[in-house]
């Protein structure tokens, strides 16, 4: 089905040093494609560079926080001079604000909308001037959590929420050009996600205490991620609960709604909120 698709085709994955990011790169590559990884780490991104490479792929690891502008602009230059163009951008990086609204401050929410809602957008706002000349594909790293409102992730699911409009609304105007917008909206998958904190911090110590028997391996979702962008989805809902969660709450919202105040914060635990 992919064969093909993205050999050569150069590819930007946000966040791609760890969990879908990461297994997306690797998938990537494995299809023959030039893989760009970035995000704030530099070693984990090496390490992401350094598999692909052992695998025969071609790799570049570039620092880039995507609630700064400026490390976006730059990391678009530098993947236009290298590869001189880009085929696919992947707005993937993210993180979770955890804590019952309550509890949550302002600056906690711009935290959270500044990353996953802002930082998408601007990816993807200066990857379009090369995605137009080749026609490719924005991608657009969702979450079964935009369709959800989900007990304790009141930030989080606003923010996928958003970014689920985002796309939407992407994709109408990217009628007729060429260029695809899909929207990813996985359920839960192996990352670290749940290790880190309110202020997008990484604590390798905490556990991730997601339903384990939901869970999916990264490398399993990015496989079906591939083949959604691959055809040019508008959307695709990752993991069966997920698939059975966005139809239960598209078609039974009142049941849902039920199911999930009864369940709780144990849904989806997070870290206690901290000051």
């Amino acid at each position: 089905m992919m064969a093909d698709v993205f050999k050569d085709k150069v590819v930007w994955i946000t966040g791609g040093g760890s969990g879908i990011g990461a297994a997306l790169a690797r998938e990537f590559g494995v299809q023959g494609a030039r893989v760009v990884v970035s995000g704030r780490r530099m070693e984990p991104l090496e390490e992401v560079v350094a598999a692909l490479e052992s695998d025969g792929a071609e790799a570049i690891a570039l620092g880039c926080d995507v609630t700064r502008v400026g490390d976006i602009e730059s990391t678009v230059t530098a993947i236009a001079e290298r590869f001189g163009g880009l085929d696919v951008a992947v707005a993937n990086a993210g993180f979770s604000v955890g804590g019952r609204l309550e509890a949550l401050n302002a600056s906690e929410w711009r935290r959270q909308f500044d990353t996953n809602v802002t930082g998408a957008a601007m990816t993807l706002r200066y990857a379009l001037p090369h995605l137009y000349a080749s026609k490719g594909r924005a991608v657009v790293m969702g979450s079964v959590a935009g369709t959800l409102g989900i007990p304790g992730n009141a930030a989080y699911c606003a923010s996928k929420f958003a970014v689920r409009g985002m796309a939407q609304a992407l994709s109408a105007e990217l009628a007729g050009s060429g260029v695809s917008c899909t929207l990813l909206q996985p359920g839960f998958v192996h990352s670290d996600i749940n290790r880190v904190d309110n202020q997008n911090q990484v604590h390798e110590e905490w556990e991730d205490r997601r339903p384990a028997q939901l869970m999916w391996p990264a490398d399993k979702a990015a496989r079906e991620m591939l083949k959604a962008i691959a055809s040019r989805k508008r959307e695709a809902v990752i993991t069966g609960h997920g698939k059975v969660a966005t139809f239960l709450a598209y078609h039974t919202p009142g049941l849902t709604q039920t199911v999930l105040a009864k369940a709780g914060e144990r849904l989806r635990p997070k870290h206690h909120h901290e000051e």
